[in-house]
């Protein structure tokens, strides 16, 4: 089945509850009607009354990353005293480094060069913090890195072993052969995913997602946010807003924050800026005033804003691209961590929408559950793992949520994409009909992902 000749059968078309037959030819939708006569070169499903619905979008995730975190140890369930085991039991790559995710400073302690000696001994180990933005080398490590202008260092000079926002550096230093992203591939299509932002700021990861796209690892249709971007020649290949990272442990300037966002637009690109803070949000508006805003501008996260900054988002028509599944996997160190006059406003979701922003959900993975089916009932319950309900005013409906995973790459929380005669056939269909799926959000109601009519998911025969 490569999409021509391909009629789905008695299927629940979105957003009509009615059953209908919908026709596939050269990857795209190009007859709905009840009762359709299948021609002798179709391949005939039966839909048995399943919702039928356009391809789930994942605005925010980080590709590459999703594909070195499956050869990752992951520490985000060890407790410090595990961190030996850990390691121990763990298994060197083929670059020859230890590779950890999920380093948690409550939880593990203030890792550097020193600790990880303690725990890792003479094997080079890079760990990775939870947020994605600070890697913890050991001197192992460090010996082949050589230096980093950028590595922090102690007051007598000698490097600590923490590279803040080195991902691109340290793609290059240690080298090795490129990941494959083909499962990262098969399992956003088991979920129903057919379009993905990757919101990766530096060229070297989006190179690899370009190449895996070329390579069909990648079916999704993709949108890259680096500055330096690959050609767009390639198909399913897009390029995007330009992903700015306001870091929170160094802010800044107004002046050269502005200087970035009117050299994107000067591009002819908008921006994607990165804010978890109060304060990074505030200077980002301050910085789109000084500079004027460019359509399809957007904040990433917007973990803590009051209604009085949704209603600043909103006047601006900067959109919000959120992370439910978020709330659901560190709320709780969100709430403990926070100063107590930001946990009313923290991971707003409603109250973004209500103030009349352009919202859209999306996974940050590997940092947060790449599970479309998880985001929904993380923005539905807002419940965090010790059972405290994050806001509760910011529940958001199902069907709102997947409204958000149907808006374009380009327009986030904008029009849902439609399937209609003409349409590409990105399709996802479920085993049984929207109201039933969205009583138990679940993955394991996907049936068949479809994307430019290609089965990328799902056993039809």
């Amino acid at each position: 089945m490569n999409g021509d000749g391909l009629l789905l059968r008695d299927v629940e078309c979105y957003p009509s509850p009615h059953q209908v037959d919908v026709r596939v030819r050269a990857g795209a939708v190009s007859e709905i009607g009840p009762h359709l006569p299948p021609a002798e070169d179709e391949f005939v499903v039966r839909g048995d009354g399943g919702a039928l619905l356009p391809g789930l979008a994942d605005h925010h995730l980080h590709l590459a990353a999703m594909a070195a975190a499956d050869g990752s140890v992951d520490l985000s369930g060890v407790p410090r005293a595990g961190l030996r085991t850990a390691f121990a039991g763990a298994v060197v790559g083929e670059d020859g480094w230890l590779r950890a995710v999920g380093y948690d400073e409550v939880v593990h302690g203030d890792l550097d060069r020193s600790a990880l000696d303690a725990h890792a001994g003479r094997v080079p180990v890079r760990v990775q913090h939870r947020s994605g933005a600070l890697w913890v080398v050991n001197s192992a490590g460090l010996e082949r890195l050589g230096d980093h202008e950028g590595a922090e260092r102690a007051a007598d000079g000698r490097a600590t072993g923490r590279l803040w926002r080195a991902d691109a550096w340290l793609r290059g230093a240690i080298g090795g052969r490129r990941p494959s992203l083909r499962s990262v591939g098969a399992r956003l299509s088991a979920y129903g995913v057919t379009h993905v932002a990757d919101a990766t700021p530096d060229a070297g990861a989006a190179e690899l997602v370009a190449d895996a796209v070329r390579r069909h690892e990648l079916p999704q249709h993709v949108m890259v946010m680096a500055a330096a971007c690959p050609p767009t020649s390639v198909p399913r290949l897009s390029v995007g807003p330009v992903k700015l990272v306001v870091a929170d442990h160094s802010l800044p300037a107004l002046d050269d924050l502005g200087a970035w966002i009117r050299g994107a637009h000067a591009d002819g690109r908008p921006v994607a800026v990165h804010c978890v803070t109060r304060t990074a949000l505030a200077l980002t508006l301050a910085a789109l005033d000084l500079v004027g805003g460019l359509e399809g501008d957007r904040v990433e996260h917007c973990a803590v804003a009051d209604l009085a900054a949704a209603r600043e988002v909103a006047a601006r028509g900067v959109r919000v691209v959120t992370q439910p599944t978020l709330v659901a996997l560190r709320g709780d160190d969100y709430w403990t961590r926070v100063e107590p006059e930001d946990r009313p406003d923290l991971w707003r979701y409603d109250g973004l929408l209500r103030a009349g922003v352009r919202v859209a959900p999306s996974s940050d993975a590997p940092y947060g559950n790449p599970d479309p089916w998880a985001c929904l009932r993380a923005a539905r319950e807002r419940t965090t793992r010790s059972g405290r309900v994050l806001g509760p005013a910011e529940r958001v409906a199902g069907e709102m949520v997947l409204r958000g995973m149907f808006s374009p790459l380009h327009d986030p929380g904008g029009p849902p994409r439609l399937i209609a005669p003409g349409a590409p056939a990105d399709l996802v269909l479920l085993d049984r009909p929207l109201a039933e799926a969205l009583l138990q959000p679940d993955a394991e109601h996907v049936r068949a992902t479809f994307i430019g009519g290609r089965v990328e998911y799902g056993d039809l025969g």
